[in-house]
């Protein structure tokens, strides 16, 4: 559905691909996606929950949302990260 956002769900191959493209290059955090959610929209944006932790010994793991955008050409880039409080 165009616009709206799906539940969110464990994920799919082609999830992994996306996330993987995106996250490339991105040091000082290990982000390692549980479940995503989708919208399309020209293109389409990606939330992917995570577990995060910061690359250095004893750092301890914290859950974040990690947002991204594929273009229709299939170009994918952060658009922000979030720290979830719990």
């Amino acid at each position: 559905m165009a616009g709206g956002w799906s539940p969110f769900h464990e994920l799919t191959a082609d999830n992994k691909e996306v996330f993987a493209k995106g996250i490339e290059g991105f040091v000082g955090v290990k982000y390692s996606p549980l479940v995503v959610a989708t919208q399309v929209v020209a293109g389409q944006n990606y939330a992917f929950f995570c577990n995060a932790e910061v690359v250095y010994p004893g750092a301890q793991p914290y859950p974040a949302m990690v947002h991204m955008f594929s273009d229709l050409e299939g170009k994918v880039g952060i658009t922000h990260i979030e720290r979830l409080n719990y």
